[in-house]
């Protein structure tokens, strides 16, 4: 039986939005690049022009299924186009498994992202086959998980961690 694809815009689009959420939450100001701009979504820059003029370019690449084989497609010509890739698990639901027999929803789970710089792409970059996919089921993602892996770009743009200051004068 020939495999189908299903394509779900809006939840592509939640992908995005996601990261941006979080990458705005770390205080890292981030603009969504134009629809199918080539090899980057977001850009990323310190929120205060006057103190770096460096930006960050980010693809986001997200799976929906939850029980999805934890891979997505980049193909070798976008490789150098990035500096970061957001991989988004949005963990919609079953959509392949023998437990999709109980519905898809009832994989539903929260969503999971990773921040991979660009250098782990390449090394784990697959182009022998059409898909050219980077597959990361058994590697140890935990160093760029959740806000953990936000923080890299936090470093790169030099954003210190939100806080809030002491008035002067002693209130």
């Amino acid at each position: 039986m020939a495999q189908t694809f299903t394509r779900y815009p809006t939840i592509s689009l939640a992908a995005e939005h996601l990261a941006m959420a979080h990458l705005l939450r770390r205080n890292i100001l981030t603009y969504k690049a134009p629809p199918n701009n080539e090899g980057y979504d977001l850009i990323c820059i310190h929120p205060d022009p006057r103190r770096s003029s460096k930006q960050v370019r980010v693809q986001v690449k997200s799976r929906m299924a939850t029980d999805s084989d934890r891979g997505f497609p980049v193909k070798s010509a976008s490789l150098d186009a990035f500096d970061y890739l957001i991989a988004v698990f949005l963990n919609v639901g079953y959509f392949y498994s023998r437990r999709k027999k109980h519905g898809c929803e009832a994989g539903q789970k929260a969503p999971q992202f990773y921040t991979l710089p660009a250098s782990f792409i390449r090394k784990h970059h697959n182009a022998t086959s059409s898909w050219e996919k980077v597959r990361t089921r058994g590697l140890n993602l935990e160093p760029y998980e959740g806000t953990g892996g936000i923080e890299q770009i936090a470093r790169v743009l030099k954003i210190e961690y939100p806080s809030k200051t002491e008035p002067q004068g002693g209130a």
